[in-house]
């Protein structure tokens, strides 16, 4: 088994039993802030089941259909958790709304108190536990779960801070208006979810990524490369594509821009943080380039070398060469 399956199998399970627990709670205090805290477990169980399945579908290898694989069913997956989220903030509201206008006693707050803190505890583990696993195998969907189930620890945190102060101050009402509060808070986590898994299934570009692979490049560079530009990046699950031209001297036969081209994928897939898959297209230099090439022995040189420019991923990720505006 795969450390991304044992992590939201383990995810999974506990969801489901923090769910029987909080729903154990409302029972007994038949709290709608401990209901809105039980209503959010139901997302979490029907989310870590859809994520379960995603990330079996990820780890299946490139088929005729799917020649980058099946990685981009992380950010579906998150996007669906990111919905379901927004859907059970927007019903706890007009639940909690109704309470507002008619409230009604709630009783053993002791007790739904102790286990909506206890599962409120349990949450914030695995949560943090599905980030870390999340960034280590460079999968969206785990990192999504864990900021799921962080989100509800805070609401826990909240739940058992309300309840302590209706315990003290015996305002009934008070509890329907903190549900309501919790139940904005959750509509705002389900929206940020949305917009990072939205912005994954429109390739957006990853710019910590491109920071990595510029940082390794800037500090490796070899005298051919004269510049790189137009560089891009794609997220597939936890497979990352990077493409960019790289201007090399116009006289290089294919063998020599076959090696340098070769050189600079190994660079990137030993130093950097990520394995990734990259496809580079080779440019000729031209004239204007001289003032920032490095070859010191260039047989047509046309210009002097007046400066190097530093590669920063502005510069980077333009679709053009560079210019002489740019050196240092």
């Amino acid at each position: 088994m795969t450390v991304k399956k044992r992590a939201i199998i383990i995810s999974l399970t506990v969801s489901v039993i923090l769910m029987l627990a909080k729903f154990v709670a409302y029972f007994i205090t038949e709290s709608n802030a401990v209901l809105t805290d039980a209503a959010e477990s139901i997302v979490n169980v029907i989310a870590g089941s859809f994520a379960f399945y995603s990330i079996y579908l990820s780890t299946q290898p490139r088929d005729e259909n799917h020649p980058y694989g099946h990685g981009k069913v992380e950010f579906f997956s998150a996007f669906v958790e990111g919905i379901l989220i927004l859907l059970a903030g927007v019903i706890i509201i007009f639940k909690s709304s109704y309470n507002l206008v008619y409230p009604h006693q709630v009783g053993n707050l002791l007790a739904g108190t102790l286990i909506i803190g206890i599962t409120g505890l349990v949450n914030m583990i695995v949560g943090l536990y599905l980030i870390n696993v999340g960034k280590d195998e460079h999968s969206i969907t785990l990192q999504a779960d864990g900021k799921h189930l962080l989100t509800d620890t805070y609401t826990s945190a909240a739940i058992v801070l309300g309840l302590i102060l209706l315990q003290v101050t015996g305002i009934v009402w008070f509890d329907s208006l903190l549900s309501v509060l919790v139940g904005f808070y959750i509509i705002y986590s389900g929206y940020t979810l949305t917009r990072g898994s939205v912005g994954g299934l429109m390739d957006e570009s990853d710019f910590t990524l491109v920071e990595e692979v510029v940082e390794v490049l800037q500090n490796n560079r070899h005298n051919p490369w004269i510049d790189i530009h137009n560089l891009r990046t794609q997220q597939y699950g936890p497979e990352f594509h990077i493409d960019c031209h790289v201007t090399l001297p116009y006289y290089f036969d294919l063998n020599k821009v076959h090696q340098e081209i070769s050189q600079i994928d190994e660079l990137i897939n030993k130093n950097g943080f990520r394995k990734a898959e990259l496809f580079i297209h080779a440019d000729p230099c031209l004239p204007k380039c001289c003032h920032y090439c490095h070859m010191a022995m260039c047989p047509v040189r046309a210009e002097t070398f007046k400066g190097e420019i530093k590669w920063t991923p502005e510069i980077v990720i333009k679709n053009q060469k560079h210019f002489e505006n740019e050196l240092l």
